[in-house]
């Protein structure tokens, strides 16, 4: 009896679960795709600021690695949008962000188990979670990926 319940209310709650996905992901693609075009924006239209800051964590090439890391987030939030590339973008916006981790808050990285509250809130953290998410999951129904996928079918 409470078996059979469980797999009924669990039932409903996959079809719940699995109509929320395609939304869900939409929505962490359009905030954290914006996020990141605003953030490789920045430091494409002000190149000279942020290679002090890259030389000031010590990161080798700094011009390069300001127009790179800048590029990425600046392009790979654009591709996010609107969801084309999705996971293939994902992956240097994802390793952007650990660059980002170990070289601006270095400090915070050693801190993981210590201070774990500083790790989660350290501005790379959410950047990072959501390409990591939109890396597993895919960018759902509500995209240019899907609807490139249903027309080669």
């Amino acid at each position: 009896m409470i078996i059979d319940l469980w797999k009924k209310l669990n039932a409903i709650l996959d079809k719940i679960a699995s109509f929320l996905a395609s939304p869900f992901l939409l929505v962490i693609r359009l905030y954290w795709g914006w996020q990141f075009f605003i953030a490789g924006k920045g430091k494409l239209m002000d190149i000279e600021t942020n290679i002090e800051r890259f030389v000031g964590w010590g990161i080798p090439f700094p011009k390069l690695n300001v127009i790179l890391a800048g590029s990425t987030e600046c392009f790979g939030g654009l591709f996010l949008l609107v969801g084309l590339f999705s996971r293939v973008v994902s992956i240097p916006l994802i390793f952007t962000m650990v660059v980002a981790y170990m070289t601006a808050s270095k400090l915070v990285v050693q801190g993981i188990f210590s201070d774990p509250d500083a790790f989660v809130s350290a501005a790379p953290f959410l950047f990072m979670l959501a390409a990591v998410i939109v890396f597993i999951f895919g960018p759902g129904a509500i995209s240019v990926d899907r609807w490139i996928q249903k027309r080669a079918r």
